[in-house]
């Protein structure tokens, strides 16, 4: 399957794409990079940080949406694999829609953070991605009883396409950011 296309994939085609995906390697170095305070040389990064509300409930609340991947409910993603537990090694496919195309990608979790105060995942890309590099998924309970969701995302153009349309990706990538936070507090009014 290619990863752009005009006609939307079907759930077979999709569900082989992710299945071939998930024994590959990770297409980027260093896999784990999201923990590091500083992004490494020639990675575009991207952060995105909102409160959801106060208290431990709120808290207790977010992290079930994590594991429920609500962070990917808008009108144009299609997480495939949506049951995927998160733990490390499990692999999903993200179905994207914009300017008339569909968009395969596939990542899979290098690592989970379960913690206290703090919970959630991050996912490098593999191969069959637009893009290489890991984003962090997290929600925290801070110090001030104030519940947050942020995303770290560290990328750079992989396929052609993405490389020659760099404006375009830019702005779905920031879009995605921002609809996600959206999505989020969302889920936590519901």
């Amino acid at each position: 399957m290619s990863l752009f296309r005009i006609a939307k994939p079907g759930s077979g085609e999709i569900a082989r794409f992710v299945a071939s995906q998930a024994p590959l390697a990770f297409s980027y170095e260093p896999v784990g990079m999201t923990r590091a305070e500083d992004a490494p040389a020639g990675w575009t990064e991207d952060t995105y940080r909102t409160v959801l509300g106060p208290g431990r409930e709120v808290f207790d609340r977010a992290k079930t949406l994590i594991r429920s991947w609500t962070m990917f409910a808008m009108p144009w993603i299609e997480l495939h694999a949506p049951d995927a537990p998160i733990a490390v090694g499990s692999t999903v496919g993200i179905l994207a829609r914009s300017a008339g195309l569909w968009c395969m990608n596939a990542a899979r979790i290098v690592y989970v953070i379960d913690e206290k105060d703090r919970f959630g995942f991050a996912y490098g890309t593999l191969p069959g991605h637009v893009e290489s590099g890991e984003e962090l998924f997290l929600v925290e309970h801070t110090p001030e009883d104030l519940v947050a969701y942020s995303i770290r995302a560290l990328s750079r153009p992989r396929a052609p396409l993405a490389r020659i349309a760099y404006p375009w990706v830019r702005r779905e990538q920031r879009r995605f950011g921002a609809e996600s936070l959206v999505a989020m507090r969302r889920a936590i009014l519901n």
